[in-house]
């Protein structure tokens, strides 16, 4: 059944619709409530002024945008991923907020709209540039550092290296303590972008290793805490989720939403969300990075696509959304779907 309650905060309302819940506010003030996610949909402001208070241009984005990246990296979970959409320009005018506070640069994927996009939106003898038919969906994975043994707060590249050093041991050895030929020099131990994340038993073998043959320590070698021996499974959830799709590039083809897809204005034949994002690449979105269960935040809801797509994998959303119309509307097709899911009475 659905749920409408009351917020202390604003009296804000909350819908929660088949493992989504949808606030009527904005995000800033809701992020300390909500669970720590494992994925974060991001779909806000293009900086465009289509709705009020969005910016007006793609350089005021980064004051815009600031302190929701500062709040995502504070409350995410250490393997969160973060999805960012955007044009080419306000992405580049946002990426190094994004980058300053804490989130590491992945991977752009580009949604090709087609040809058809263009289709009576374009007259050839005046425009000074080639048709975009495009957006950015940018992958960030939030960006973990542990202390050293000297306090210093280091990258995972760095304290591994560093855990290793601090043995005394010869660079070589590693090699023999994960059982390889070189692929802990070359791989687990490099200071280049070769680095690869080690898997929990190789770093298992090098803190055994370092124990048994390296310099008398009381701290543990690599102790995540400097206290505790080596946690493997807490090792690993350092490291973001990654669920691949064989065949699927970086440059998703998919048209724009029309058809029943598309959210209408009531009574009116016109599109009530300028650029609603398809389903199918939310879904896919969300599938890459979490599992059943995980935590699925979507700050600027619109219609909710991200939290639609999450409840349809079994995932648990929390959205936000400021404006009447788009709150009403996502909740009216959060608790549509949530029928059609799970036999909920709408």
């Amino acid at each position: 059944m659905a749920t409408q309650q009351s917020s202390e905060r604003s009296n804000r309302r909350s819908v929660s619709e088949g493992g989504a819940t949808l606030f009527h506010g904005d995000a800033l003030d809701l992020y300390e409530q909500w669970p720590s996610p494992t994925c974060i949909v991001v779909d806000g402001p293009y900086g465009l002024g289509k709705f009020p208070g969005e910016p007006k241009t793609p350089r005021e984005l980064p004051r815009w945008y600031e302190p929701h990246a500062q709040a995502w990296y504070q409350h995410a979970a250490a393997n969160c991923t973060l999805w960012f959409w955007g044009s080419e320009i306000s992405w580049a005018t946002v990426h190094s907020v994004l980058d300053a506070s804490g989130w590491e640069y992945e991977e752009a994927c580009i949604w090709n709209k087609g040809i058809a996009h263009v289709a009576g939106n374009c007259n050839s003898l005046t425009i000074r540039g080639v048709p975009i038919v495009s957006e950015l969906a940018v992958r960030y994975t939030k960006r973990n550092r542990l202390p050293g043994h000297n306090g210093a707060m280091l990258s995972l590249k760095e304290w591994v290296r560093s855990e290793w050093l601090r043995s005394g041991l010869p660079m070589r050895l590693s090699n023999e303590a994960c059982g390889v030929l070189n692929a802990a020099t070359r791989k687990y131990l490099t200071q280049c972008h070769l680095w690869y994340f080690p898997p929990a038993q190789a770093m298992q073998r090098m803190a055994d290793y370092c124990a048994a043959n390296g310099n008398a320590t009381e701290r543990p070698y690599f102790s995540l805490d400097g206290m505790r021996p080596f946690d493997g499974p807490e090792w690993e959830g350092l490291r973001s989720k990654w669920h691949h799709t064989h065949g699927l590039t970086n440059v998703w083809s998919e048209p724009p939403v029309h058809g029943e897809e598309r959210i209408r204005i009531r009574g009116d034949s016109g599109y009530l969300h300028a650029n609603q994002k398809p389903l199918r690449l939310m879904a896919y979105q969300i599938a890459s990075c979490t599992d059943p269960a995980d935590v699925v935040w979507e700050p600027f809801g619109g219609l909710c696509t991200a939290s639609l797509a999450a409840a349809h994998l079994g995932r648990r959303a929390f959205a936000a959304e400021v404006f009447d119309e788009y709150f009403e509307a996502a909740a009216s097709r959060l608790a549509t779907e949530a029928a059609t899911m799970f036999g909920i009475a709408a």
